[in-house]
């Protein structure tokens, strides 16, 4: 049976978000609020507790994943970003963007775009994932959580645990979170930038 903790939106406790991060140091996957509803995460490296989201969503290997960064300093490591984007990038995040672009190789090559080779990349704007990223001191393997046979992203937490308590290590429980789905820009083609999908973020900046 899964952890479950009260986390306070605002002002996150410190020891419930380092509890966390030593269950996802440990392989485990962990259910957090984000700004665009809650997530399922893991450790970047780790192959079986990616392995474990994949059943719980159903996921085949078509799936884009997404690479959550608590700033934009890890960018250059697992995208190609030119000047441009990075300047836009910075003006807009955090935010309720997922950004594409063309992955480096240090991204696991299961995470990315068999055809395409890319990647997204997300700067949540949620103190807890926040706290969450800086307190692991890395990017975490994310995907939205949708469970099967729904089309929106969950929540409320409550459900999530009747759901899922057997099925993950850990759930932060942020209060109920509207469905507020991110607007998608593709950074990956050569021909210009992309807005894939609109959604809670101004796609403005970017047309």
């Amino acid at each position: 049976m899964s952890q479950y903790f009260y986390v306070h939106p605002e002002n996150p406790q410190t020891r419930l978000i380092n509890q966390a991060v030593a269950i996802i140091r440990n392989g485990g996957v962990v259910v957090y609020p984000t700004d665009s509803g809650y997530a399922l995460g893991c450790q970047l490296e780790n192959k079986h507790a990616l392995e474990r989201i994949c059943q719980i969503r159903r996921l085949d290997d078509k799936h884009n994943f997404t690479l959550l960064c608590r700033d934009l300093s890890e960018l250059s490591i697992y995208a190609r970003v030119d000047n441009t984007a990075f300047r836009l990038l910075k003006s807009n995040t955090p935010g309720p963007y997922t950004f594409i672009f063309k992955g480096t190789k240090e991204v696991p090559r299961r995470l990315m775009n068999a055809k395409r080779k890319t990647i997204g990349i997300r700067v949540p704007d949620n103190k807890i994932a926040l706290d969450l990223l800086e307190a692991l001191g890395e990017p975490m393997m994310s995907t939205s959580l949708i469970l099967p046979g729904k089309e929106t992203t969950e929540a409320d937490p409550e459900d999530i645990r009747m759901h899922l308590e057997h099925a993950v290590d850990v759930i932060l429980d942020g209060g109920f979170l509207g469905e507020q789905p991110t607007t998608v820009i593709d950074f990956s083609d050569d021909n210009g930038v992309k807005v894939e999908r609109l959604g809670s973020g101004d796609p403005t900046p970017f047309q």
